[in-house]
This record gives structure tokens, sequence and C-alpha cells, in this order.
């Protein structure tokens, strides 16, 4: 009796063993699955996070979706594009291009200096003006002011030529043309404080709408690559007088002697 039960005990015991071992067994493969699939859910996440990122890297930027967008041309231009802007009532065939870039301090010492002199000799008749306006400032100091300030150019003259001219001498005046590796072009909200300078744009909704909503931000994209495949321009400011390159002039003397060596004459 007693030797019977002492076999029993020691066969369920076995049982009992083998039991505890497969349930073992089952817990480990059950834990290893798991891993194995925490470790695909987490190469998953990785790999989906990589594909994300290499799709919003090859998304197009603002300015570069703007270079294939359909352009609206400013009132007041001419040309493929609306990329030729001549300014001046006067019926004479002198013409004075400047080109510019807004954010080119040499530029602003222009304006500063003799702009309002270039100015008055269209509005009397001397010659018309033509502006080239480009933006590789924007890639030589990285940004995007003078692309952004450029499409506000583009607002300005749509509202008139004289805005135009006023909005660009603000822009390049000593109070609000900042320093060359500087960005502040690029926000539409100081822009438009320029703009509130200059009568015709004071508090224009229409200007300011368009400044923000980047109306003319392909017109602006165009207006560059104009600029770009000029081929005699190497430097902002480039002046030509009647198609003829002249050095920068550096005063009021310099300019009126550059005109009369150019043969415009009062």
């Amino acid at each position: 009796m007693s030797k019977r039960n002492s076999q029993a005990a020691k066969t369920a015991a076995r049982e009992r063993l083998r039991q505890e071992r497969e349930r073992q067994a089952k817990r480990e493969k059950t834990r290893r699955q798991l891993i194995v699939a925490g470790s695909m859910v987490a190469v998953l996440a990785i790999a989906g996070g990589i594909g994300y990122a290499v799709v919003q890297g090859s998304k197009p930027s603002g300015w570069e979706a703007a270079a294939e967008a359909k352009v609206v041309a400013p009132a007041n231009t001419s040309g493929k594009d609306g990329t030729e802007i001549l300014i001046g009532d006067s019926k004479t065939d002198n013409v004075v291009h400047l080109y510019e870039d807004p954010r080119c301090p040499a530029c602003a010492s222009f304006e500063q200096t003799i702009g309002e002199t270039v100015n008055k000799g269209m509005e009397d008749g001397d010659y018309k003006l033509s502006f080239t306006l480009g933006t590789f400032l924007d890639g030589n100091l990285t940004g995007e002011g003078s692309k952004n300030a450029l499409s506000a150019l583009g607002a300005a003259l749509n509202v008139s030529p004289d805005a135009f001219l006023d909005y660009k001498a603000a822009l390049y005046s000593a109070k609000y043309h900042p320093a060359e590796t500087s960005d502040e072009f690029a926000e539409d909200e100081y822009l438009i404080k320029v703009a509130d300078t200059v009568e015709a744009l004071k508090n224009n909704k229409k200007f300011q709408d368009a400044v923000e909503k980047g109306t003319y931000d392909a017109w602006a994209m165009r207006m560059s690559d104009t600029f770009d495949d000029t081929k005699d321009v190497k430097s902002t400011p480039t002046i030509k007088i009647n198609d003829k390159v002249i050095e920068n002039p550096r005063t009021v003397a310099d300019w009126e002697k550059a005109l009369k060596d150019a043969g415009v004459t009062k």
C-alpha cells in the first residue's frame, strides 16, 4: 500500500513538472513574439519617419513652387510675364536702366544719395526709367528677403508707378534698409510696416493682402530669372544709360556728368 502510493506520488510529481515546463515554454514563446512584434513596430515607425522626412524634404519650398506657378503680373508692367518695368510719360528715347537687389547695401547707398535726383530726371522728361530686379543675395547670404521684398514691390507697382518708386525708396532708406546679412525683408509684417510710410500704400488692404498672400511671388521669380539672364550685369547696382553700362556715380555731380557724357541733356 505504502509502496504503491509512493510511486503514484512520483508519477504525479513528474506530470506536474512536465506541465510547468510547458507553461514556461509557452510564456517564453509569447514573450519572444511580443519582442519581435515590438521590434517590427519600432522598425516600421522609424522607416515611416524616414519616409515622411524624405517626402517632406523632397517637397518644393514656397519659392520653388512659385517659380513654376502661373504668373500674376502687376499692373504697369509689360513684356513676357510682366518682367519689363518702364516708367515715364516722356516721348524721349533716352532710358536709364537700373539693375538692383532689394538687400543690396550699395543699392541702398545709391538710392539715399542720388535716387531722388534720378527720379526727378524722369519726371522732368529727360529719360524714362527701367528696372530689372534680382534676388541673388538670398542665395549668397541665405534667406528669402530679396524675393519677398521684390514680390511686395510688385504689389506696390500694381497700385501705381509712383507707389513703386516711393516704396523702393523707403525700403532702401537708412531707417528701414537692414544690414546685408539681416533677412528682415523676409517678414511680411516688416514690409507692410515700411509700406505704411508711403501715402499710397498706408493701410492699403489690397496691397497688404497681395503681400501676405504672395500674389506676385511667381512674378518675382520670373523677374529674378530675367536679372540672372542679363549677361553684362555682374553686380548691383548696375546702371545703364541708353543700354550702355556706366560707372556707378557717387554724387549728384557724378550723375549729371554721366548723363551729359551719354548725350542726355535738358
